[in-house]
């Protein structure tokens, strides 16, 4: 689709262009979907008398006085009169050129909100307009459409760019050609694309104000549905080309392997387990790369899936490798893998950015020359000087800390470097514990098959959630004592309060000191970001093994820790943290026999979402709905750890809010690409732009 310049608007220069720029404008098509957040009714002039405290209106009459006041602050004050009555409008930052123009005698027009100011209604830096002397009074014949501006760019000037826009698209028709097959337009009833734009950004005055503004009304569904539509497609033709044009290693069903592990394991699988583990071993069969998301609330035993699905490569003599983002998941990784594989006579080798010198160096040697099968690290499994013989799997758990597309360049390194069969692409195996909505998977992860662990092993029992104020410390503290008394174990979680990692850890040593203090018949342990590995690692052994009976920690225990016996939880600070992260916290009890609580400390007063977020937690275990009204509370970047990048913003779309537009778009993705192969390309180009992103970081 061909994208017009924005130099052909009138008043167009560089500097605007470099402006618009930064709202990510670059073309008349995107100005066009840069639409309001708001709209204000400016259709009718509002009596002075009838106006009540709150309201927002256009008013008309004629200046009455206007003087600069300096009592309590300095401000210009004019009094406006129409036939009904009078009110105030105030200005406490005025230049001498407005005190020039607001004469006595004057007409003039204003908009603003209305406050009450003693006796006289009054309005605070309103926008007027001073009528001239012969002027017929005129008002706008459509709602006034507010739209996101940067700075040095006004209000009115997007308005009036926006304008042009509309105005050279009657002209050139070919920029808002529905590209949404007929049939689907009569089904859905939506208005062409068109009229759709027209009535968004200069409505009727009689249209729902707030059906528009939450985004509701059937112009905005009908946009949303094709962008929603564009990345979709985007997704799964990057997929589609990619299982075209690339081979992956087909690994062969071992059972005897898989046997001896279940034996060595201590407890049976559960359904769901067993249904996954068949997905992937047919994934793993065929010769185009598995590119599938294994999604399982915390507790679900997807870690012992993983395992299943490495031994089954190694077994056909192929290369694995598992990364976490830190270096203590990693390292929870490396230990339990090491546990299982073990008996079977396989090594685990350990990479991470801390393994330097000779150590690296003959890590480096035994992956490159394939001697060494299963590798266990962080980023640094992918880093520039790792070479791989035969990498036929690469698994990442919690993918969402590394950003949604950036397992699309993981894909690539495991290809490079390979010496037996260069250009094979691995199977690629993505888990998380952090459960993704439905809505979120459809468009996020639409180039993936997704698996979903649903059942939790038998025994586990849902955990009781408290949600408690500051103030009642002291009733916390002898709820440790108890518990300790009783033989359990307690996590004390203090949370980042500071952006400063430094400050954070310092926060939690001095929080160890209090509660030793308080506890002193515990045994207090502290465990956070800036330990050396081998003192982290001391620490985590020493609470493992029962000789620590509250451990004070920092978030980095989030994720991958495992002690049965730990059945308290308290979160300070809670109100500060996403749901997901407290559900991940909460999550590092009750993986044992014993009822587990958690308890949410939070410092008031709370903001209605950290309310709203705290109410969630306490009320549900389950992982898929937190999952949900996280997605409802924060957006899809925030819980897709995209937000700093990004890179799944949508225009108009919410994935929240239009998840029923969702239901269908697997279906109506299959017709395009089957049967409208032509409307692909121009979709995108729409909706995402260079759409090489899907396939490159």
């Amino acid at each position: 689709m061909h994208q017009l310049s924005l130099t052909q608007l009138s008043g167009v220069g560089g500097k605007v262009v470099e402006k618009l720029l930064k709202l990510g404008i670059s073309s008349i098509n995107d100005l066009l979907l840069h639409l309001p957040f708001r709209y204000e009714d400016r259709t009718r002039l509002t009596p002075i008398s009838t106006l009540r405290e709150g309201d927002k209106a256009l008013i008309e009459g004629k200046i009455e006085s206007c003087e600069v006041l300096i009592r309590k602050r300095r401000r210009l004050v004019c009094q406006i009169r129409d036939e009904s009555g009078t009110i105030s409008i105030n200005f406490f930052h005025f230049y001498p050129s407005q005190q020039k123009t607001l004469l006595p005698g004057k007409r003039i027009q204003c908009f603003g909100e209305v406050t009450q100011n003693g006796w006289l209604p009054s309005m605070v830096h309103p926008e007027y307009r001073i009528l001239r002397e012969n002027e017929v009074s005129t008002v706008p014949d459509t709602l006034t459409p507010i739209y996101p501006t940067a700075q040095g760019l006004g209000q009115s000037q997007v308005q009036k760019l926006v304008q042009q826009a509309i105005n050279i698209s009657k002209r050139n028709i070919e920029i808002t050609q529905d590209l949404l097959p007929e049939q689907i337009m009569q089904r859905k009833n939506f208005p062409q694309l068109s009229k759709s734009l027209a009535f968004i950004h200069a409505p009727p005055p009689d249209a729902p104000i707030e059906m528009l503004e939450e985004r509701e009304h059937i112009a905005f569904k009908r946009m949303a549905y094709e962008e929603l539509l564009a990345h979709n497609i985007a997704m799964r033709e990057y997929r589609s080309r990619m299982l075209k044009q690339d081979d992956s290693y087909a690994v062969e069903f071992n059972q005897q392997i898989k046997q001896q592990f279940l034996q060595n394991l201590g407890f049976n699988l559960t359904g769901a387990q067993n249904r996954v583990l068949q997905e992937i071993y047919t994934d793993l069969a065929t010769p185009t790369p598995m590119l599938r998301l294994v999604q399982g609330d915390v507790g679900s035993g997807k870690t012992v899936v993983a395992a299943l699905s490495v031994l089954q490569c190694v077994a056909s003599g192929y290369q694995v490798v598992i990364m976490a983002p830190t270096e203590l998941l990693a390292e929870q990784h490396l230990k339990n893998f090491s546990n299982w594989f073990e008996p079977l006579g396989l090594e685990v080798a350990w990479l991470s950015g801390k393994v330097k010198g000779k150590a690296r160096e003959n890590v480096l040697r035994a992956i490159e020359s394939g001697t060494t099968q299963v590798i266990v690290g962080t980023h640094a499994v992918f880093q520039e000087d790792v070479h791989y013989q035969n990498l036929a799997l690469t698994i990442i758990d919690e993918q969402h800390r590394f950003g949604v597309h950036q397992r699309m360049a993981l894909k690539e390194k495991g290809m490079k470097g390979g010496k037996a069969e260069r250009g094979r692409k691995p199977h690629q195996l993505i888990m998380t514990a952090t459960p993704i909505p439905r809505t979120l998977a459809m468009v996020a992860y639409a180039d993936l098959d997704t698996s979903v662990i649903d059942e939790l092993p038998p025994g586990r029992k849902p955990i009781k959630t408290v949600v408690i104020p500051e103030q009642r410390r002291t009733e916390v503290i002898e709820r440790i004592r108890d518990a300790c008394k009783n033989g359990s174990q307690v996590y004390w979680v203090c949370p980042l309060i500071d952006e400063s990692e430094k400050i954070e850890c310092e926060a939690a040593a001095e929080t160890k000191e209090i509660l030793s203090a308080q506890l002193s018949e515990l045994r207090v342990g502290l465990v956070h970001g800036r330990l050396k590995a081998q003192e982290k690692e001391e620490i985590m052994q020493q609470f493992m093994q029962g000789r620590v009976d509250l451990l004070v920690a920092t978030t980095v225990i989030e994720v991958g820790v495992d002690v049965p016996n730990a059945s308290l939880m308290i979160i300070e600070n809670s109100e500060r943290l996403g749901l997901s992260q407290l559900h991940q916290l909460r999550g590092r009890v009750g993986r044992g026999s014993k009822d587990s609580s958690c308890v949410l400390l939070y410092k008031g007063p709370l903001s209605q979402m950290a309310k709203s977020r705290l109410q969630t937690v306490r009320e549900s275990n389950d992982g898929f709905y937190i999952a949900q009204k996280d997605l409802e509370l924060r957006g899809p970047g925030e819980v897709l750890g995209t937000r700093q990048t990004g890179t799944i913003g949508f225009l108009v779309a919410d994935l929240a809010r239009d998840e029923e537009l969702l239901d269908e778009m697997q279906q109506v993705g299959d017709e395009i690409l089957r049967d409208y192969p032509e409307l692909v390309e121009p979709l995108k180009q729409r909706w995402i732009g260079d759409s090489s992103r899907y396939g490159e970081v």
